[in-house]
């Protein structure tokens, strides 16, 4: 599989293929979640429509090049957040990203989506490992990443410090190995 299907399913979550003609949704999602999102989400401080249409044509791009694939996180029809797989961590490795509505925290929603990134991102070529960085004041992100069967290899201090108001900028680093090393 050179890349994800565009839409994929875990339990009770149907992940879609962020398209063009999506721009009122992020925009809605992302205006509704701004408190929530501010304290880690630097972009959510100034998002617009603007920005939004930027997103929708960064999807497109980064699909089509392979670097992200990005997700609307829906569940019974209704989008709740934005999910990702990323090429940003060196040869062999994903980074999966994700965001949801405040209203429909606390649901295993995260979880779920993040397990289909998981199995997507398996199916890839040449992929050994999968992980999730987040700022270790935020441990919802570390408790996705737990209930997945992460497990944290690394903290890292960013030279650039904390992009956010609630972040301490140290990166927690989770890792997923996706194949056994051959045996000798």
């Amino acid at each position: 599989m050179e890349q994800p299907a565009e839409i994929l399913r875990s339990d009770h979550v149907v992940l879609r293929r962020w398209r063009g003609q999506d721009l009122d949704v992020p925009h809605q999602l992302i205006t509704e979640s701004r408190d929530h999102l501010i304290p880690w989400m630097p972009f959510a401080a100034s998002h617009d429509r603007e920005q939004g249409e930027a997103f929708l044509v960064r999807c497109q791009e980064e699909w089509g090049s392979g670097q992200a694939y990005h997700y609307a996180i829906t569940t019974d029809g209704v989008v709740v957040g934005s999910i990702s797989l990323m090429r940003r961590i060196g040869p062999g490795g994903l980074d999966i990203g994700y965001w949801l509505h405040p209203a429909w925290t606390g649901k295993g929603l995260a979880t779920r989506a993040a397990a289909a990134l998981v199995q997507a991102g398996r199916r890839m070529p040449g992929i050994d490992r999968i992980e999730i960085h987040h700022d270790e004041a935020n441990p919802a992100s570390g408790a996705v990443a737990r209930r997945l069967g992460f497990t944290e290899v690394e903290r890292v201090q960013l030279p650039e410090g904390p992009t956010a108001p609630s972040e301490t900028g140290i990166d927690v680093i989770w890792r997923l190995e996706t194949r056994t090393s051959p045996s000798a």
